[in-house]
């Protein structure tokens, strides 16, 4: 197989062991790799990175076989295979079958790059689709591709699937938050209509109540026992803020330790330039534009919480295969006011279903 050559190669060959794909995986930039070959190149370093590309990852990206390109590497070698028996039969004219064979394979490398190129048309016409606000003609388009047989599922289409996750989110299972002031940190300011809070600086003179934090934090006052829910909430010109859902029996009298084992499944803003995700492990990632209003998604039975850049209609991070057994709260943490550099509120800001 190594030797074949011609535009098939390029498409079907492994750039690592040069040979075609066996198990074939894509990378998180859309490069295609032998899963064996790229789990060598892979062990024993410490980040992860694409062999052809160079990019590197901030985690180590869950490796699964692309299905579609599989079937069709399989196929290949099917086509190859029987071209093979029938040139080197016993009871056949050799150079007959020799043409047979050549006229096949040329046939079928046709159709291939038939496919690439169509491929290749549809991820442009994504592309251009990734930046237009008529939403309902990208979901038709995007889902229209969706039942269409498919090599690559390159970057580009995993972006378009996530923004058009958000939009779906975004439209069916948007949540009135209210903030509860009966659980809020004595030195947060909230406001009036219970939209927005800050960190004071000072005590302020509230009554004693079991539900109220003793760390610079408050929750709504919807809870959830089930379904779906979204919200977005304004962070913009904040160094330091938390974001998240706590289940009902969260500590509030000493420090939270923000993790799902203690019931929050929140992210933090580290600084303007950096986030963590309070996961376990916890994954710091690096921003290339700081977000100005933040989403967060839940879906109740799918043990999902996910975090969204309103802005780019982009993904964040995901807590998934979580098991939710209690009601869960929509968390705030406004983060200390640092002399005033972080007194800006965090805003829970009207979803346009746009």
């Amino acid at each position: 197989m190594a030797s074949s050559s011609g535009p098939l190669n390029e498409e079907l060959q492994c750039s690592i062991c040069l040979d075609v794909f066996t198990d074939p995986v894509t990378t998180p930039c859309g490069h295609n790799f032998c899963k064996t070959c790229l789990k060598k190149c892979w062990t024993n370093t410490q980040s992860c990175f694409c062999p052809l590309c160079k990019e590197t990852f901030s985690r180590r990206p869950a490796i699964k076989i692309n299905i579609t390109l599989r079937e069709v590497v399989q196929h290949f070698k099917e086509k190859l295979n029987q071209e093979e028996s029938e040139v080197f039969c016993d009871f056949c004219d050799e150079r007959k079958q020799k043409n047979a064979a050549e006229k096949q394979a040329k046939d079928l490398i046709k159709e291939l790059q038939q496919e690439v190129t169509e491929l290749k048309r549809r991820n442009t016409e994504l592309e251009q689709l990734s930046h237009t606000d008529d939403h309902l003609h990208l979901l038709q388009v995007f889902c229209r591709y969706c039942v269409l047989d498919t090599i690559f599922f390159n970057t580009l289409t995993i972006q378009c699937y996530i923004a058009i996750v958000y939009i779906i989110h975004k439209k069916r299972n948007i949540l009135d938050v209210t903030l509860d002031p009966d659980t809020a940190n004595p030195y947060l300011i909230l406001s009036d209509d219970g939209k927005q809070v800050s960190d004071g600086d000072i005590e302020q003179d509230v009554p004693e109540n079991p539900k109220r934090f003793d760390d610079i934090c408050v929750l709504a006052k919807e809870r959830f026992s089930s379904g779906r829910f979204y919200y977005e909430v304004q962070v913009n010109g904040k160094t330091g803020w938390s974001l998240g859902v706590a289940r009902e029996s969260i500590k509030r009298k000493e420090d939270i330790s923000p993790s799902p084992e203690d019931g929050l499944w929140s992210m933090a803003s580290i600084n303007q330039s950096q986030c963590i995700a309070c996961d376990n492990p916890a994954v710091v990632f690096s921003y290339t534009k700081t977000p100005e209003k933040v989403g967060v998604f839940v879906d109740y039975e799918e043990g999902l919480v996910s975090f969204y850049d309103v802005g780019s209609s982009s993904h964040i991070y995901s807590f998934t295969g979580q098991t939710f057994t209690e009601k869960l709260y929509p968390f705030f943490g406004p983060c200390d006011n640092d002399k005033g550099k972080n007194s800006n509120p965090l805003i829970i800001s009207p979803v346009s279903s746009n």
